[in-house]
């Protein structure tokens, strides 16, 4: 998968995200990010949008696999919130499906230092869309 993401999304790349796992039953999903030194605005810490794109990636990613890869959401709304200053290098996020209906999904992500350290968390409110780049057999 982190080749699908990589490959697929420049700006996936970008963020240096990473396929880890999937938990089917829980619809939850672990990726890893690597904030670049581009990221770092002159206080030392990633610049706050970057960080909600983190968070952004990761809540999609787990919707689009609760589906196998059919629908995408189509966020209304991000709200996010920093609790840590988010440094350069590895980062862990966690993106969880709350609840999906025919119209409305509801989704969350944490991010998090390796040791588990939460730096960021997430909600969104989305839209269920087809997914315009599906494949049946999307990598597992």
């Amino acid at each position: 998968m982190s080749d699908f993401v990589a490959q697929s999304w420049p700006h996936a790349e970008l963020m240096g995200a990473e396929f880890v796992s999937f938990d089917e039953e829980t619809s939850t999903i672990t990726m890893n990010f690597t904030a670049p030194e581009s990221f770092i605005t002159p206080r030392g810490s990633v610049q706050g949008g970057l960080v909600a794109g983190f968070l952004d990636e990761t809540m999609g990613w787990a919707y689009t696999y609760s589906t196998n890869g059919e629908y995408s959401p189509l966020m209304l709304d991000v709200n996010f919130s920093l609790l840590r200053p988010v440094r350069q290098g590895l980062l862990v996020a966690t993106g969880k499906v709350i609840k999906a209906g025919k119209r409305v999904l509801f989704l969350s992500a944490e991010l998090t230092e390796p040791d588990g350290t939460i730096l960021a968390r997430a909600t969104s409110t989305c839209i269920p869309t087809p997914n315009p780049g599906f494949t049946p057999d999307l990598p597992q």
